[in-house]
This record gives C-alpha cells, sequence and structure tokens, in this order.
C-alpha cells in the first residue's frame, strides 16, 4: 500500500514540476518575443507523445511484416489527417502561410531508398533514435551518434556534389510552384482536407463497427484518468490526434522563429552535434528581413543552425525521457556488440538518406504529406519498399528462393 501511494504521490510531483516549468517558458516567450523558446515545450510534448505510443517509423513499418500490424502505421495516417485540417484552418486565417516541398523526385528516390534501409539496421527513424534514447535504449543511442555524420556527408562532406545534382530533377507546377494534391486535382487544399479527413472518420467507423464490443476493457480502477493518461501506454491513434494538433502550434511557433515548416527533426540532429564541434555557426531564431542586395560569397561560409529545431530536438529527448519515467520503462539493456555496431551505421545510412531527401518521417511523411506534396508521397512509397525489403531479408531471414515460391504459390491459388 505504501509503495502504490509513493508511485502515485512522485507521478504527480513530476507532472506538475514539468507544466510548472513549460508554463514558465511560454510566458517567457510571449513577454520577450522569443517564440524560439516555444520549441521547448513542443519539443517536449512530441517526445512524450511519441514515447507514449512508441509511434516509430520503422517499427511502424517493419510490424506490418513482423506482426502484420498496421496500428502504427495508422498511427502516423492519424497524425497527418488531423494536421491537415489544422493547418487549412490556420492558414484560412491567416497564421500560417503552406510551405509544401518541391518535387526533387531523384532525391526522394535515392534519399528514399537509404533511408528506408538505415532505419531497419539502426532500429529507428531519427524520431525513434531520439525517443528511445529517452528510454535507455542502447542501440538507438548508437544509432543517434551515427545520424549527423550522415547528414553532415551530405549538407557539408563528400556526398555534397552528388546531392546538389540530384537536386537539378526538379518538377514545377505550371505556376512554377511546387507540385501538390490540390495543383494537380485543383481542388482547394481546403476541401482537401476536409474529404481526407471526411474519409478517415469513415475508416474508423467501418472498423469500430467490425471489432467486438464484447471485449472487456481493462483499466485499473484505483487510478485516476490524469494517472493513466501519464502513465500508461497510449494507442497510436490517440498519439497522432495529439500530434495532428500540436503540429499546428509547432508550424506558428517555426514559422516566428524564422522556419516556416511544422515539425521536423533531421537538421536539428545535425545542428545540435555543430554547436559542439563547429564554431563558424549563423544562428536562425527569428524570421529575417527582406533584403534587396546580393550577399557577398565568403570563401569559408558560416554554418546555419535553427535554434529552434536544436531546441526541439533537446527537448523531444527529455519529453520521451520524461513519459518513460512515469511508466517505469527506463531500462538500460546491454545489446549484443554487434547490434549496436550495426545500429550505428544504420544512423550514418539513414542520415545520409534524410538529407538526401531533405527530411525523415517527421519532416517528409508527416509534415510533408500533410502538406499535401506531391513529391513526399514519392518518398513516401519508396521508404515502405526500402524498409519492407530490408525486412523480409534482414529481420525475418528470408531469401531470394522464398519469394519465388511465395509468387508461385500466388499463381497457382488465382488460377
Amino acid at each position: 500500500m505504501g509503495d502504490s501511494k509513493n508511485i502515485i504521490f512522485g507521478w504527480k510531483i513530476w507532472g506538475w514540476s514539468v507544466c510548472l516549468i513549460l508554463i514558465i517558458i511560454v510566458i517567457t516567450s510571449i513577454l520577450t518575443g522569443l517564440w524560439v523558446l516555444t520549441a521547448i515545450p513542443i519539443g517536449f510534448l512530441f517526445g512524450f507523445f511519441l514515447e507514449k505510443a512508441d509511434l516509430c517509423g520503422a517499427s511502424a513499418f517493419s510490424e506490418v511484416l513482423l506482426m502484420k500490424d498496421w496500428r502504427k502505421i495508422w498511427g502516423i495516417w492519424v497524425v497527418i489527417a488531423v494536421s491537415m485540417i489544422v493547418f487549412f484552418i490556420l492558414s484560412a486565417i491567416g497564421l500560417i502561410k503552406l510551405n509544401p516541398k518541391p518535387l526533387l523526385w531523384a532525391s526522394y528516390v535515392v534519399g528514399g531508398l537509404l533511408f528506408g534501409t538505415g532505419i531497419v539496421f539502426a532500429g529507428g527513424c531519427v524520431s525513434g533514435c531520439l525517443f528511445k534514447t529517452g528510454q535507455g535504449n542502447i542501440n538507438s543511442m548508437a544509432g543517434l551518434i551515427g545520424i549527423p555524420l550522415g547528414v553532415a556527408a551530405v549538407e557539408y562532406g563528400p556526398l555534397h556534389g552528388f546531392s546538389n545534382y540530384l537536386q537539378q530533377f526538379i518538377i514545377r507546377n505550371s505556376n512554377g510552384g511546387s507540385v501538390t494534391i490540390a495543383s494537380v486535382t485543383g481542388l482547394p487544399f481546403g476541401l482537401l482536407a476536409i474529404i481526407f479527413g471526411i474519409l478517415t472518420l469513415i475508416v474508423v467507423w467501418s472498423f469500430k463497427r467490425r471489432s467486438s464490443s464484447n471485449i472487456p476493457n481493462k483499466r485499473d480502477n484505483n487510478m485516476t484518468s490524469m494517472q493513466r493518461w501519464l502513465t500508461r501506454p497510449w494507442r497510436p491513434w490517440q498519439a497522432g490526434i495529439a500530434i495532428g494538433i500540436l503540429a499546428g502550434l509547432a508550424y506558428m511557433s517555426s514559422a516566428a522563429s524564422g522556419r516556416n515548416y511544422p515539425l521536423g527533426v533531421t537538421h536539428g540532429v545535425l545542428q545540435t552535434e555543430l554547436l559542439v564541434t563547429d564554431s563558424q555557426l549563423k544562428y536562425t531564431y527569428k524570421p529575417s528581413p527582406p533584403s534587396h542586395t546580393t550577399a557577398p560569397k565568403n570563401a569559408n561560409p558560416s554554418k546555419n543552425v535553427s535554434l529552434w529545431l536544436v531546441f526541439e530536438v533537446a527537448a523531444l529527448v527529455f519529453g520521451s525521457l520524461f513519459s518513460a519515467k512515469l511508466s517505469g520503462k527506463i531500462r538500460f539493456i546491454p545489446r549484443p556488440p554487434d547490434e549496436t555496431v550495426v545500429a550505428f551505421f544504420g544512423g550514418i545510412l539513414l542520415g545520409a538518406g534524410a538529407a538526401i531527401a531533405g527530411g525523415c518521417v517527421i519532416g517528409n511523411i508527416m509534415s510533408g504529406l500533410a502538406l499535401m506534396s506531391v513529391g513526399m508521397i514519392i518518398f513516401t512509397a519508396t521508404v515502405l519498399l526500402a524498409n519492407w525489403i530490408t525486412t523480409y531479408f534482414y529481420l525475418m531471414g528470408g531469401t531470394p528462393f522464398d519469394i519465388k515460391g511465395y509468387v508461385q504459390s500466388y499463381l497457382k491459388l488465382h488460377n
């Protein structure tokens, strides 16, 4: 009985203390006009939500093959659908300006192949490695060390020229802008967002009708609702709704800090590492005033660091740590050395892929698809293909002969 009281007292102290700190940060940003500080509570909540549902892109994609489980992919779609509605509302009232990514098809195919393969070896995507580091996952820590090395190789190293070459293959819409679902169909962004939202609700209603209502809902009656939300795992769709709403707040906060885009983490990991390893840096924390002059070329240009991304990524780890602490899931479990080495090199591979493609599961799939960029559809399809092929051969021990057997069995069955 005493242990139970201590646990309840513990989560209350932790919960209220963290809430107080985040509120103070928000108030400080309002009073000072330093909106970049709001990246801290946004990143913290983002890490908390991801950890609560274990919503990692790598596991979401791989579990479709490994366990025939689509729930996490559904959770990611809920993020996208909710974000679409939120972005439409914020754009309609003038709080954000939609900024879909261009259709750099070659970058998305090459980057998607590297990224989709790397996340299997690393055991997580960029955000997955971040929040699993907060859980104490040794392999994710190794992957997280490798990620900025892969990104740096593309941004400043030997792959920079190759990445620039791929960016020449770009397709624009008739007005010279980004190719989006809206520009292809001729339908307004808002109408499309509503359509996708309605279709999502129809799917939810359909699955609810099929599911059995006789399954008892397991619930600890000794817990309050708040305690359950803070200390128990969430369903992926629940985290999806929370992250979709958070994405709108992130968009406003990020735009006010000189970065007109919603959630993203890839370059935040690199730029956090640059704070430690480099001194010639240019910090961005507010919108730049319009310039009518051409900046002179510098032989040693400064590397840009978005403080919004740095704060978001750092806070994400602490948010996941806080969530794991409340749930009692922090485990520093030793891993086989070969797994850790593979995770490190997988981090390099996925970091390079994310840099070539200009983003990861968060920036390209969650945020990019929510902005209806056609290029992000190409990236997502490529990542899924690469992930499933790598999962089949690396995690499931499959062989080409097995694939041939499956194909022959399928043809016999349908002839």
